[in-house]
């Protein structure tokens, strides 16, 4: 394969939101770039197949190396311990920081890692550095993801011998607004044109396309509607999902996520057995790093083994006289890590409330990722559901992926003469979005786990009497007070007529069309009109940009309450 020539335009040129082009005018490729590793793979005409790089490897790890003027990632270059993570010049874990703030926990988790994550908690994005000859080089975890996405599309390019322009790329669940268009902002910096997809989405029409060829095989029709509950948990972010599956259709009742995963188990661990790490790594020198990573393979090979043994020796030279030499046991490991194996528990909890669907009615378990293997999340799972064994169907490490070029191939419009690409994803939304209102409330307009497409309303009112304007500021999260969730954006309504307070009829509309695109409307009218007061006001978000930590800020001191909204209790 030949030298890469990187083509990634500048941040500042691209916004990832050119969706005027036609969705999917030829087959799109699935693409699945975790914290830790990526996968590309696309539909050969008559089933999925996953594309090998030149080291015959499926399954690529997720990093770029800046040696020199040249970057270059984990798709082309093997990455060597002693070299490249050990001197601080590869960057990795982008998908835990992109689209983050500074002040955000997972950031400051991550100051832990080979590289230069330096912050000011000011709510801004936070400096990434690679170590290049003995100077930081900065870049931004868009970058990085533009420079990987360039690589996987060069080489699909190779391998397919044609021009790769549409994707399909798996998200986490917990993803806000602004993190997706980080990403779509990364893909267009390569050149691409993407779909986002969440992972136990795509994972769940991969079930779907399984259980609609088991049931033809078996002369079963379409097949019986089954429940499944399917948990996926890579190095980064944990997503669990409940689908109905039938027919072919998948359509998912429940989604919900959170940024946990093994790079919370490597981190708790290294802890357990450094206790003092952070002080010994509170400076950014060469040698600390070296030793930083050193720590961190020991760590993450015990780990490995752990899924298979019930103890591993570790033994690591991290210079200057220290040592570690530890023997660690399974029961200690998931001692160290209880809370975030709670935290599993609880995600699988929740989304069964919401889903409203009970033990006794799930058909399958579906457990993927890289956490699969980890024995106590998976007898954790099949004790919840009272399963005998999970479901054993798919390739854990490839199921996303696969359920991506899935999705990829069925919005292309292909014709299948054999069925199989005879299938629907129905999704809902992962988070609840509605506005700041009744004080520093959170009021969701459309709520968490509505099917998309989706659009509702809802009216308010005004605070003051002769309030002729109002501050609307969209959020998206689950949290009851405002400022605890994703800000999205704002605007004002202006030209609102006066009245007494409570009077006017501020309706606000949210609408999600089948490209996840958000549109926010509002108006006001006087009860009994036939016409709206002012025009409506329609807004794409989100608008915010860098520095949202600081909008919302900045909002609260110049306006206060002054524009604020209330609920508007309709008179029965």
């Amino acid at each position: 394969m030949a030298e890469p020539i990187y083509t990634v335009a500048s941040d500042s040129e691209t916004t990832g939101e050119d969706r005027s082009a036609p969705i999917f005018p030829e087959i799109a490729v699935g693409i699945d770039i975790g914290t830790s590793q990526c996968s590309i793979a696309f539909w050969n005409g008559s089933q999925v197949e996953l594309l090998k790089n030149t080291r015959n490897q499926k399954i690529m790890r997720s990093y770029v190396t800046f040696k020199d003027d040249t970057p270059s990632g984990g798709v082309i270059n093997e990455l060597s311990h002693e070299y490249d993570m050990l001197s601080g010049a590869a960057i990795f874990n982008m998908k835990r920081l992109i689209g983050r703030v500074d002040t955000d926990p997972v950031v400051h988790a991550s100051k832990s890692l080979p590289f230069l994550v330096q912050t000011l908690d000011i709510g801004v994005r936070p400096f990434v550095a690679a170590l290049v000859n003995n100077v930081w080089r900065s870049t931004t975890p868009e970058e990085v993801l533009a420079i990987f996405l360039v690589e996987l599309k060069m080489m699909a390019e190779h391998q397919l011998k044609r021009p790769i322009r549409n994707v399909v790329l798996t998200i986490p669940v917990s993803f806000s607004r602004f993190q997706l268009t980080r990403v779509e902002r990364a893909c267009a910096m390569a050149g691409l044109q993407v779909r986002l997809m969440p992972e136990p989405t795509a994972v769940a029409l991969l079930y779907a396309q399984q259980q609609q060829q088991q049931a033809v095989h078996e002369n079963m029709g379409s097949g019986s509607e089954k429940i499944a509950l399917i948990f996926n948990m890579g190095a980064g972010y944990c997503d669990v999902a409940v689908s109905a599956t039938g027919g072919g259709v998948s359509q998912i009742k429940a989604l919900a996520g959170s940024p946990i995963g093994g790079e919370d188990l490597l981190q708790n661990t290294m802890k357990y057995l450094l206790p003092n790490v952070e002080s010994i790594f509170s400076h950014r020198g060469i040698d600390e790093i070296r030793r930083m990573g050193l720590l961190r393979v020991a760590t993450q090979d015990a780990i490995h083994k752990l899924s298979f043994q019930s103890s591993v020796q570790i033994d690591v030279n991290l210079g200057n006289g220290s040592k570690l030499c530890k023997v660690l046991s399974r029961e200690e490991f998931e001692m160290v890590n209880s809370e975030v194996f709670e935290k599993c528990k609880n995600l699988v909890n929740q989304c069964l409330h919401d889903a409203r669907v009970g033990i006794d009615d799930l058909s399958d378990v579906v457990v993927v990722g890289g956490c699969s293997n980890i024995p106590k999340i998976r007898s954790l799972l099949m004790q919840k559901s009272k399963k005998k064994a999970l479901y054993e169907g798919m390739n854990p490490l490839e199921a996303a992926v696969s359920g991506a070029a899935l999705e990829g191939a069925v919005a292309s419009g292909i014709a299948d003469p054999f069925g199989s690409l005879d299938l629907l994803s129905i999704q809902a939304t992962p988070l609840a979005i509605g506005i700041r209102a009744d004080g520093n409330s959170f009021i969701p307009i459309i709520p968490k786990n509505t099917t998309m497409p989706a659009r509702k309303e809802l009216v308010f009112t005004t605070v003051k009497d002769n309030q002729s304007e109002a501050l609307i500021v969209v959020y998206e999260g689950e949290e009851t007070r405002a400022e605890e969730n994703h800000l999205l954006g704002y605007f004002k309504i202006i030209g609102i007529p006066p009245a007494p307070k409570g009077l006017p009829e501020i309706t606000i509309c949210m609408d999600i069309d089948s490209s996840n695109m958000l549109r926010v409307l509002a108006g006001a009218r006087l009860p009994g009109a036939h016409h709206p007061a002012t025009p409506f006001m329609e807004v794409k978000m989100p608008t915010v940009d860098d520095g949202h930590g600081w909008c919302a800020e900045a909002l609260h001191g110049k306006y206060g309450a002054a524009m604020d909204l209330v609920s508007l209790q309709k008179k029965s």
